[in-house]
């Protein structure tokens, strides 16, 4: 939930910011006017509860004579206090309602418009020339043995699919390294439940516009995460932190779901964009005045991991259009698929500034000891999507595929070769 002081100050600010993102200004005048009716509805409450107070002072010291009327109006006012109650938590709700309505406000310096409007930062690495036909990530992985789409499909529906051999192990081999760089950056290796209830799902902010995408176990009254980020962020929920040392941060290894809805026909081919996933994603908790920098730190991380995969990649501004609701910035990484021959992403790392925690209540102590609220941050470190660039750009012409250095270790092998 955005700041409600910040809103009454700078609405036109978070007018734009809702343009930027193609989404409903008139949802600012929605939020005012529900935050003006909250706090005359809690004024008027407090008001009669004060005159109900008083007049239960008067009655005790008034005579015998005095004591019937005066107990009839004190009858009144109870009256009158249960019904500005009643209006008090009805402004409440509605007030909650027009709040989580609105979206994160858009840093300064995001480019507006929609998902083709990023701006380009950097571009590493020059993609590599294959002098032969270059193969997809689904056919090196099935010659190779380290992918199964068609029993994935078999045993779960489409979009599903086994990593065998070393495919199973590439991914643990990604997602270890992923782990051991983010312990050695200071961070807390964390395992999540994948199951969240629905209070800390909404307060991350994927009950709005990402509803669609997530799994419901209607009889549990749990969802299924998409993200590590949501357990992450719900971990210090209702909490004071003690942000003194500097930021608390967390990477949280966890399979992830998502439903994919409204993706159909849309890079059904392989494991670019499937139902399930394993993931290293690194959140933070910070002051507000130290996320832009911790961002950054964020962003180099994801660079350094992409670095040792070999893989040549890209770096975006995403446009406030294509931001998720919490995002107030948000940079992606993208690396080069060869047989697609465009860059596609494989990191993303977002400033949810104190967005997040509004909703959540995650709070720190300041330099006069008063709570105020942190701010949030993501990013992704390692994703089973990573193979797909893996595959395709050290692949050779006899159709082997040569393991990145800083992945031998894990995998045991130099090079995979095909099993036929």
């Amino acid at each position: 939930m955005i700041d409600l002081r910040f809103l009454r100050e700078n609405p036109d600010a978070v007018r734009a910011s809702q343009r930027a993102r193609g989404e409903d200004p008139a949802l600012v005048d929605a939020l005012l006017e529900a935050d003006a009716a909250r706090r005359a509805a809690v004024a008027a409450a407090d008001n009669l509860r004060a005159e109900h107070k008083a007049m239960g002072k008067k009655v005790g010291k008034a005579t015998a004579e005095e004591r019937p009327a005066l107990l009839a109006y004190a009858q009144e006012l109870a009256a009158k206090v249960k019904e500005a109650e009643a209006a008090e938590h009805t402004a409440d709700a509605e007030l909650n309602a027009a709040q989580r309505a609105l979206s994160n406000v858009v840093q300064d310096g995001a480019p507006a418009g929609g998902e083709d409007d990023y701006v380009l930062l950097e571009t590493v690495g020059t993609p590599t020339e294959f002098d032969f036909d270059v193969k997809d990530h689904l056919e090196l992985g099935e010659a190779l043995g380290v992918l199964d789409m068609e029993r994935g499909a078999k045993v779960s529906g489409s979009r599903f699919y086994f990593l065998t051999g070393y495919g199973a192990l590439l991914q643990l081999g990604l997602l270890q390294l992923a782990a051991q760089r983010a312990v050695a950056n200071g961070f807390t290796m964390m395992i999540p439940p994948v199951l969240v209830r629905p209070e800390i799902m909404a307060g991350t902010g994927f009950l709005g516009q990402h509803a669609a995408e997530i799994y419901h176990l209607e009889e549990d009254d749990l969802y299924l995460v998409g993200t590590s980020e949501v357990p992450l962020a719900g971990y210090h929920s209702g909490e004071i932190l003690d942000l003194g040392s500097g930021p608390k941060r967390y990477a949280g290894w966890s399979s992830c779901f998502r439903r994919e809805a409204g993706s159909y026909g849309k890079d059904t081919r392989g494991i670019i964009r499937v139902h399930q996933f394993d993931k290293v994603e690194m959140f933070v908790y910070c002051k507000p005045e130290d996320a832009d920098a911790e961002h950054q730190r964020l962003l180099g991380w994801e660079r350094d991991m992409l670095a040792a995969i070999e893989v040549p990649y890209r770096v975006i501004d995403v446009a406030a259009g294509d931001l998720g609701s919490s995002a107030a910035r948000k940079f992606d990484c993208e690396a080069w698929v060869p047989s697609q021959r465009t860059y596609r992403e494989l990191t993303s790392t977002s400033n949810c500034t104190t967005f997040q925690a509004r909703r959540l209540s995650v709070r720190y102590r300041d330099d006069n000891g008063k709570p105020q609220i942190a701010a949030t941050l993501n990013g992704t470190l390692a994703t089973t999507r990573w193979i797909v660039a893996l595959l395709e750009n050290h692949q050779r012409a006899d159709g082997s595929v040569r393991v990145p250095a800083a992945l031998v270790p894990f995998v045991g092998r130099e090079i995979l070769e095909p099993l036929r």
